[in-house]
């Protein structure tokens, strides 16, 4: 059975995550759903089906549940992990509980690991015994595995273990059965870099991937645990919110229109005002103290970085496209106090006699000049596993993440030439250390790895 034609993939690029419509006959299953979840709505509605049910394969770290948005619009049944902890009425799913949907079997399948409630779905056609299809969440991914570190350190081993185990079970699965997993690459909920493909076959990843092809427990928690990631605070806030069950809320709501006076006054109550153009922009004029996320895929998850959770924001973005993205982004993290966008943006603030902040750039000609007079200046914000790969010489580490509580040790009393790898994380950086008094100057396109190849 090809279970192509009756799947529909929704893709949210900056979580690396993966929502699923499933059809057979008038009915469907959602898997995974976003919290946004009119995109797969709407596919429900081009294929004139009804929404049975939504299926949770674990309880999410890195973004706010849209089951309950969707249950609410449609009357489907939430089914989850049994052992999910859920505050609100769902269809328990263990081992070897099943829903059906048209002509289709979803059997669970216990497989802890990334979390410990972690339940995947394995897709049975009528009369077969055998999976054509699997729904993995953030067990086994293209190319990688879901990390077990999420829930703190102290379980991270014991956890891995179980992945281990959850490995072996997929390994043993048929060849031709479809991967159809949540995470996936941009995702920090991987335990390596996963694989651009957001779907697979069990054969391929057998072939391939290094978590199905460790060959022994021992060898597959060193793999695991070695060379993590930092991942986003904010994370700390999802599961909690999706065991109470999120509040719905039906769309995402747009911000209003601010004067700079506005604006002020949501600022001097303890709003935060993001910038969300590039960096180069707001290096040459922004509204002084503001922080610079420029708005590309994983905006919403370096606010989550650098913006404490439930903090209220206000926007300052280039037009109306940029802010509902900018909007969209973070209610699907439940930063949903966003307050305004400053109206006509930076040329209206300084129209109106405010003051104007601004910053130099440097050249990637610059951070090698830098790093072959050894000054000591270059501040490089990318991750630890990104550093320890290659890094300039005499350059500074300070992930993007840890640069607020760490401020006062990185202004120095000289200036700091502030890189990553491209331009973007560095932005933040340096509109971080500009607020708080440094003197930057920003590498705003390119980075370190550029640097490092000019200097042979």
């Amino acid at each position: 059975m090809d279970l192509a034609s009756d799947l529909d993939l929704v893709v949210t690029p900056g979580l690396g995550d993966n929502s699923y419509l499933l059809a057979s006959g008038d009915e469907a299953v959602l898997v995974d759903p976003q919290r946004d979840a009119g995109r797969l709505l709407a596919a429900a509605g081009a294929r004139g089906v009804r929404v049975r049910f939504v299926l949770e394969t674990h309880v999410h770290n890195d973004y706010v549940s849209g089951a309950a948005e969707v249950r609410s619009a449609t009357g489907a049944q939430i089914a989850g992990p049994a052992r999910a902890g859920y505050a609100f009425p769902f269809v328990p799913m263990d081992e070897g509980a099943e829903v059906r949907v048209g002509d289709l079997r979803l059997v669970a399948l216990a497989t802890p690991g990334h979390t410990p409630e972690h339940t995947s779905y394995a897709v049975h056609p009528p009369g077969s015994k055998e999976a054509v299809a699997v729904f993995s969440g953030g067990s086994l991914i293209v190319g990688s595995a879901g990390r077990t570190d999420l829930l703190g350190a102290e379980r991270a081993e014991a956890l891995a273990r179980a992945q281990h185990a959850t490995m072996r079970r997929f390994a043993a699965m048929p060849d031709r059965a479809l991967l159809l997993p949540t995470h996936g690459a941009g995702s920090f909920c991987a335990s390596g870099p996963p694989k651009e493909e957001r779907t697979s076959t069990i054969g391929r990843e057998r072939a391939s991937n290094p978590a199905l092809r460790a060959p022994d427990e021992a060898t597959f928690v060193r793999e695991q645990l070695s060379s993590l990631l930092a991942f986003p605070t904010y994370y700390a806030h999802m599961a909690p919110i999706n065991r109470a069950g999120p509040a719905v809320v039906g769309d995402v709501l747009s911000p209003p229109p601010a004067s700079p006076a506005e604006i002020e006054a949501h600022v001097a109550a303890g709003a935060r005002l993001v910038d969300a153009r590039e960096g180069a922009a707001f290096a040459q004029a922004h509204v002084p103290g503001s922080l610079n996320v420029p708005l590309e895929d994983s905006f919403a998850s370096y606010i989550g970085w650098l913006v404490p959770f439930g903090t209220p924001i206000v926007l300052v973005a280039p037009d109306a496209e940029a802010r509902a993205e900018a909007t969209t982004q973070l209610f699907r993290i439940g930063y949903d106090r966003v307050f305004g966008f400053l109206d006509g943006g930076i040329d209206a603030w300084a129209a109106s006699g405010r003051s104007v902040s601004s910053y130099p750039l440097a050249s990637v000609e610059d951070l090698v000049a830098e790093a072959r007079d050894g000054s000591g200046r270059v501040l490089d914000v990318r991750q630890r596993a990104e550093w320890d790969a290659g890094h300039l010489p005499g350059s500074r580490h300070c992930f993007i993440g840890d640069v607020p509580a760490r401020l006062p040790e990185l202004q120095g009393t000289g200036e700091v030439v502030v890189a990553c790898a491209s331009g973007y994380r560095s932005a933040m950086a340096a509109s971080l250390l500009h607020a708080a008094g440094a003197r930057v100057r920003l590498v705003a396109r390119g980075g370190v790895p550029n640097a490092l190849r000019r200097m042979g």
